[in-house]
């Protein structure tokens, strides 16, 4: 099989990418392409635009927290083709949930860090303000 001017290496993948070689190859196995990935001369891994186009999404899905067998899951109802948009649509909202869930728990958690960050910079406030501050040097020193 000829290789095209857009045929990606695994090493330009993860580059792109920021998954390692390790992880391509594991995604392979996990059948998280939607095509089977192509083999070139001797065997070697050949990527299209399309295999790091689809890995960007998986990696986002991955990163917001969708458990592996639900981008496996995914993979294979985008892989069916059309006619199953609503079980695709049934996954996207359990996650979306998820995801909204964990941003409100995040938020909680960002106040309450806001609140003691506030409560430190007063109390550091206080001990540099100007009662506790070293005397300047010089005449004006004294007139304070």
């Amino acid at each position: 099989m000829p290789q095209t001017p857009s045929d990606l290496t695994i090493g330009q993948v993860a580059e792109r990418t920021g998954l390692s070689v390790h992880a391509l190859r594991f995604y392979e196995r996990e059948g998280i392409f939607v095509s089977p990935v192509r083999r070139g001369p001797g065997g070697r891994r050949v990527y299209s635009e399309d295999d790091v186009d689809w890995l960007t999404v998986c990696i986002v899905l991955r990163a917001s927290g969708m458990p592996l067998p639900a981008i496996r899951r995914y993979t294979e109802l985008v892989r069916e083709g059309a006619g199953n948009e609503e079980e695709r649509l049934a996954l996207m909202r359990v996650h979306q949930e998820r995801v909204t869930a964990q941003i409100a728990d995040l938020t909680r958690c960002l106040d309450l860090i806001n609140h003691k960050v506030g409560v430190y910079e007063d109390i550091l406030a206080e001990r540099t303000g100007p009662c506790h501050r070293a005397p300047a040097a010089g005449p004006a020193a004294t007139t304070a």
